[in-house]
This record gives C-alpha cells, sequence and structure tokens, in this order.
C-alpha cells in the first residue's frame, strides 16, 4: 500500500511540462511550510492580546500598517525585477541576471536610507497618540513605537529583495520557509515574555518587527553561498541601464502597489481614526480578517507560482499553458469560495476557541462581510496573477487609481454608518468593479484580440 502511494505520488509529480512540475512542488511545499506559518499566525494572535491588551495590539496594527505603506517606496523595483530576471533566466541572460539583482539592492539601499531620514525628520512633528485616536488614559508613546518599526522596516525593506529573486528563479517554497521561521521565533519569545514579564507595547514591537530582519539576514546570507551563488549582487553589475529597464517594468507596478495601499490597506487607520470605533475596533476588525483571508493567504501560496511561470510561457509564445493554468487557478478559487462559506456558518464558534469565552466580541455582520470579501478578492488574485506575469497591466492601473479614489471615501461613510462591516462591503464593492475588468482584458488576451488599452 504505501510503496502504491510513493509511486502514485511520484508519478504527479513527473507528469507534465518541465514548468508544470516546478509549479506543483513549489505549491506542495509552499503549502506545507505557509501551512505551518498560517498555523503559528494564529496562535500568536491570542498569546499577543494576552501578553499586552486588546486596545494596544489595536495600536500596533494601526502602526504597522502605516509603515507598511513604505514598502512600495522602491517604486517598482521589486516587482520589475522579479518579471525581468524571470524573463533573463528563462532565456539564459547570465549576465543581465547579474545586473538586474545587483541594480536592485543598490537602489533599495539608497531608497531606504532617504526613506528613513525623512520620515524621521518630519514625522517627530506630529502628535501621533492624538492622530491615531488613542485614548488618553492609555500610556504609549506611539512616535517611539513607529520609530522602532521603521527602524526594522528599513533594513527588510533591502533584504527581503531575496525573496523577489527565489520567486523570479522559480523558488517560491523558500519564501514561505523563510516566513515559518521568522513568526516560529517571533511566536516563542512573544510566549516566554508572556509567562515570564509584564507586558510592554515597545518590547512586543521590538520582536514582532526585528525577527523578520534577523531571519532574512540569516537566509540572505545562507542562500547567496548555497543556491544563489550565481547571482550574489555585485557593485561592479550595478548599471543605470538595467535600472532604467528595471523601471520600465516597474513603474507601473509602483502606482498598483500604491493604489493597492489606498484600497486595501488603509482599513485599520480608517477604523482607528473614526470616533465610534477606535483602536480597539482594529482588534476586533483584524481578528475576523486573520480568519477569513488565511484563505486568501492559501490561494497565493498555491497562485504565486503561476506569475514567473506565465511570464516564461509568454516569452516562449505557449498560450496553451496560459489556459490550462487559468483553468486550474479557477478550480481552486471554486473550492476556496466553498471553504469561506463554512468559516462564516462556523466562525462563532471559531472565535470562542481560538481567541477564548469572552475575549471579543465579533459581529456576525462583519463575518458575513469578511466571507464575501474574500470569495471577490481571490478572484482578483487570479486574474492578477495572470496580468502581472504577462506584464498587461494598464487597465489594472488605471482601474486601481479609480477605485483607490472611490474606497476611501466610501469606506469612511459605510464605516460611520454601519460600523467595520461598512468598511468590509466598501473593499468588496471596489474589488467587484477592478474583477469584472480584469476577466473581460484576460479574455480578450488569451484569444490573440485586445486591443488598445486591453493589451497593454
Amino acid at each position: 500500500m504505501a510503496s502504491f502511494i510513493i509511486k502514485k505520488f511520484t508519478a504527479l509529480f513527473g507528469r507534465g511540462h518541465e514548468r508544470t512540475i516546478k509549479i506543483k512542488k513549489n505549491i506542495v511545499i509552499s503549502v506545507l511550510l505557509r501551512g505551518g506559518s498560517t498555523v503559528i499566525g494564529f496562535l500568536l494572535l491570542p498569546v499577543t492580546i494576552h501578553y499586552i491588551s486588546p486596545l494596544q495590539f489595536g495600536i500596533w496594527l494601526t502602526v504597522s500598517s502605516i509603515v507598511s505603506w513604505m514598502n512600495n517606496f522602491d517604486i517598482g523595483l521589486s516587482s520589475g525585477l522579479r518579471n525581468k530576471l524571470a524573463n533573463a533566466l528563462a532565456l539564459g541572460e547570465h549576465e543581465s541576471a547579474l545586473k538586474y539583482v545587483s541594480t536592485t539592492y543598490a537602489a533599495l539601499i539608497v531608497i531606504s536610507l532617504i526613506t528613513f531620514l525623512l520620515f524621521f525628520i518630519v514625522g517627530s512633528y506630529f502628535d501621533w497618540n492624538s492622530i491615531l485616536n488613542v485614548p488618553a488614559n492609555v500610556l504609549t508613546d506611539t512616535w517611539t513605537i513607529l520609530v522602532i518599526v521603521l527602524s526594522c522596516f528599513c533594513v527588510q525593506f533591502v533584504l527581503q529583495t531575496v525573496n523577489t529573486i527565489l520567486t523570479a528563479s522559480h523558488q517560491v517554497y523558500k519564501v514561505w520557509g523563510i516566513s515559518l521561521l521568522g513568526q516560529f521565533l517571533s511566536l516563542a519569545v512573544i510566549y516566554v515574555l508572556s509567562k515570564y514579564t509584564v507586558g510592554n507595547l515597545q518590547t512586543l514591537v521590538g520582536v514582532l518587527a526585528g525577527m523578520p530582519v534577523l531571519v532574512l539576514l540569516m537566509a540572505s546570507l545562507i542562500l547567496f553561498r548555497t543556491d544563489l551563488k550565481t547571482l550574489v549582487p555585485k557593485l561592479k553589475y550595478v548599471d543605470v541601464k538595467s535600472a532604467r529597464s528595471l523601471l520600465g517594468v516597474g513603474g507601473m507596478f509602483f502606482f498598483l502597489q500604491m493604489g493597492s495601499i489606498i484600497v486595501y490597506q488603509t482599513d485599520n487607520i480608517i477604523i482607528s481614526g473614526i470616533k465610534d470605533l477606535g483602536p480597539l475596533a482594529v482588534t476586533k476588525f483584524n481578528v475576523a480578517y486573520k480568519l477569513f483571508t488565511s484563505l486568501s493567504i492559501l490561494a497565493a501560496i498555491i497562485m504565486m507560482p503561476y506569475w514567473s511561470a506565465f511570464t516564461d510561457a509568454y516569452a516562449k509564445n505557449d498560450f496553451d499553458w496560459i489556459k490550462n493554468g487559468l483553468r486550474r487557478m479557477r478550480q481552486i478559487w471554486l473550492l476556496l469560495s466553498g471553504v469561506s462559506v463554512a468559516f462564516f456558518v462556523f466562525s462563532p464558534f471559531i472565535y470562542k476557541y481560538w481567541l477564548g469565552p469572552g475575549s471579543i466580541d465579533i459581529n456576525p455582520s462583519v463575518s458575513l462581510s469578511m466571507a464575501i470579501y474574500v470569495i471577490v478578492y481571490i478572484f482578483q488574485l487570479m486574474y492578477t496573477f495572470l496580468q502581472n506575469g504577462l506584464g498587461k497591466i494598464r487597465l489594472q492601473l488605471v482601474s486601481l487609481i479609480v477605485c483607490a479614489c472611490i474606497n476611501v471615501p466610501l469606506s469612511l461613510y459605510w464605516g460611520r454608518r454601519y460600523g467595520l462591516a461598512g468598511i468590509v462591503n466598501a473593499n468588496t464593492a471596489v474589488t467587484i468593479i477592478m474583477n469584472v475588468l480584469l476577466y473581460i482584458q484576460s479574455v480578450k488576451i488569451l484569444n490573440r484580440t485586445a486591443k488598445g488599452i486591453w493589451g497593454k
């Protein structure tokens, strides 16, 4: 019996196009690693909340959201690197690959230094406790927390380039392995602190922001001595022309990322700023968000290897493989949509056993809104990875800018009127608009009838 299972398992990974075999291996290993990371994330949330308090945890989430915006200050270099490097490796252009890697590292070091100095100088003039609606009776120096997070982020900003290189070279599972180790160490340290020390928000922030940096540093040192030794960045390969090429591809990705921030990553700040909600509501929102978006994380794990694979297939004009890949992604979406509905049905029990009885009360309307949002968002992921892999992102950019302009005022209005569920529904509404446009564009591209903005 065991030999039969092994034989079938081996046949599964030995059958199909070479590109498909790589994706299968990446998906299986990534699901195992990211699955472990997701479990740790679920364990980390109640441990963290009990170490400090739900309100202080909401402050941390809001601060980290502000700093995470800066992740897109690379002006699209990382996204440009992913596509350009995947294309160079597919065509065997090793020197070009080295130039892309070296130039990206050099540019990100300069950007991170400028970002830190500008934010530190300008940010010191603001009353962040007032901006984030922190109650006066909560003795928290929000500015100090921001500086800690910003310092760690600026280092991580450069180091995380190794994740882009791994993705472009069809080694996505290693990205999730790095993430798993970082989360495991964070959980271990916070658990020990919760047992033997009094809760301290600054200590918590130092651990949660600093541990990923430490893991990325160690991973980079190891990988560039082993699997990525042929892509070690060197000063002599830093090239202005390569930078222009990266920005040519990555420039539109930058605006896409900025639009995505406005649409999908302003929720914590909007919630914290609404008088009737505040930091405690941020924690409630993120508990529901953590549960339901575990499905979108799973979808991203499975679909992400297709990004670089689509780039490879498009470079070789293999449209049949692209269509088959998209068909498999649709099957994944349907399956996860069913799971999202099940999550909503059982959400009261999940919250109870996950966080403990009476810990945090989540309104059923928030859970229902999250379930619908995740179904709509995973559909968008499917076509976003396709368009990104093909480099056809002009329509995506235009639609995202329009949706970003709609999302913030709509979230504020519905948030004040309907509470947390209103904010989630605002995200769902603008995502549906984008989904319709991306679906039409994908059909046109794959049928080779795309003209004008539909083919750009």
